[in-house]
């Protein structure tokens, strides 16, 4: 887990980099009940297969999963339910226009502590074709033999 300015990373979502094409991003709070909390705590969560919808005006974190705190009583701890984002109205006024656009969606892109709250990092993406994700990776190795050579000169 990374920290940095009073941020501490609990779940980053590295395929959404590799699967989209990130535009703009935004933060926002989430809606969780005690014992979801105590266990990002814990590190007990994954965004894997996840995604951000809108209902009525509102937006959603669908499919992640928040395993359920060991030392809880509750009975009823659904570890997939659909969790609330709190944005603001222009956040969700934006939002709304963006994936009204052709190919556009919104989506998780890690979920952290700052300064003691939960927060989740969205962004409006569109998903990558196969032939962009060849030429991601050949860019990357491209890359990397470049700075090999660097580091055999210097």
């Amino acid at each position: 887990m990374a920290e940095k300015e009073g941020i501490k990373i609990i779940i980053d979502n590295r395929s959404s980099k590799r699967e989209f094409e990130l535009f703009d991003f935004f933060e926002a709070g989430l809606v969780l009940q005690g014992w979801e909390v105590k266990s990002l705590r814990e590190g007990g969560g994954s965004l894997r297969e996840s995604y951000v919808r809108e209902s009525r005006n509102e937006w959603f974190l669908v499919g992640a999963n928040i395993s359920p705190y060991k030392y809880s009583r509750v009975d009823e701890m659904n570890e997939r339910r659909d969790r609330k984002l709190l944005l603001s109205k222009k956040e969700i006024a934006t939002l709304k226009a963006v994936t009204e656009r052709k190919g556009l969606t919104v989506v998780p892109i890690k979920l952290y502590f700052k300064n003691g709250l939960v927060k989740i990092e969205v962004a409006t993406a569109r998903g990558k074709k196969l032939h962009d994700k060849r030429q991601d990776v050949k860019k990357r190795e491209a890359d990397r033999a470049i700075q090999r050579e660097l580091s055999k000169r210097n």
